[in-house]
């Protein structure tokens, strides 16, 4: 019996590979793994081979030192920590409006989504530009506040515009991601905690925060993930102290000609990326199981 299965067990991926339905199922994956290998692995593992390349040729850890010591090093902290600040005040701004446009009627619902939504469209460098003319020491912004004690106010070349900037830019993002996972959210479970006695203050941090965190996690993490490698905002809107680390792999390809140190800073910015997706499925993956467990 065993010596059976194992003479049949060779033949099966034959028999498989023989269908119709097989073969024509590769002949159409095929240009789409051809693009992939093309467009995406092969350019992958040439940065990682550059970034291990030295001048002469011989393989070497040279760039990764230099590019996690003395101002590289703080370039990649000033980016994790103006990422971080953009998830956090994203996931603030987006958790009050998606809350508010998940308790509207679909029609509005629908009309709000489309007016978050719509701006994002538009190109991000006319964005950019925008802003920095509400915010200059002219713009709307300060003339608005000109009755304020110390204005006008330095909203601009500073760590204050970036955040600004690069809010605006992920709050769509956010909003989308919070608002799928609060209109999902049964409001019976809030009007039953209520009917127990549970106050709003309760309801809320009880029943409705548990309910929605998986949503919280994952839209601040993608906005954190998405705010590692921006470029435009913090560049423009941006001194010399919140250079990035888009704006360092910039200089150092267009200025300085360093194309194995950029290739370092590159394969480090997606290593943090790849890191913050796993992260994701993971929180994910814990959601949807504990749903699972309380559905049971």
């Amino acid at each position: 019996m065993a010596a059976t299965l194992t003479a049949n067990a060779p033949a099966r991926p034959r028999k498989l590979l023989a269908s119709r339905r097989t073969r024509v199922g590769i002949l159409y994956a095929l240009p789409v793994v051809v693009y992939l290998l093309v467009l995406f692995v092969y350019p992958i593992f040439s940065t990682l081979f550059l970034s291990l390349k030295n001048t002469d040729g011989s393989l070497t850890l040279h760039w990764y030192v230099e590019a996690l010591t003395g101002i590289n090093l703080s370039v990649l902290f000033t980016t994790l920590r103006i990422s971080a600040e953009t998830a956090l005040f994203s996931l603030l701004f987006g958790f009050v409006l998606a809350n508010a446009i998940s308790r509207l009627k679909p029609l509005w619902a629908g009309v709000t989504m489309l007016i978050v939504v719509v701006p994002h469209f538009i190109s991000a460098l006319v964005r950019t530009y925008g802003w920095i003319i509400l915010l200059g020491d002219k713009g709307l912004v300060n003339e608005t506040l000109g009755w304020v004690p110390g204005a006008p106010f330095q909203l601009l070349y500073n760590e204050i515009g970036v955040v600004i900037g690069t809010t605006s830019v992920m709050l769509p993002y956010t909003v989308l991601l919070l608002y799928g996972v609060m209109r999902g959210v049964d409001r019976r479970l809030l009007a039953a905690a209520a009917s127990m006695g549970a106050g709003r203050v309760t309801i809320f941090r009880r029943v409705y925060l548990p309910l929605v965190a998986p949503g919280l996690a994952s839209a601040g993490l993608l906005s954190f993930i998405l705010s590692l490698g921006y470029y435009i905002t913090p560049a423009l809107m941006g001194g010399p102290d919140q250079t990035m680390i888009a704006s360092l792999i910039n200089q150092q390809v267009m200025k300085q000609n360093q194309w194995n140190g950029a290739a370092a800073e590159g394969v480090i910015l997606l290593l943090l990326t790849f890191a913050g997706l796993l992260l994701v499925k993971v929180i994910t993956s814990l959601g949807a199981s504990r749903k699972k467990r309380s559905a049971s």
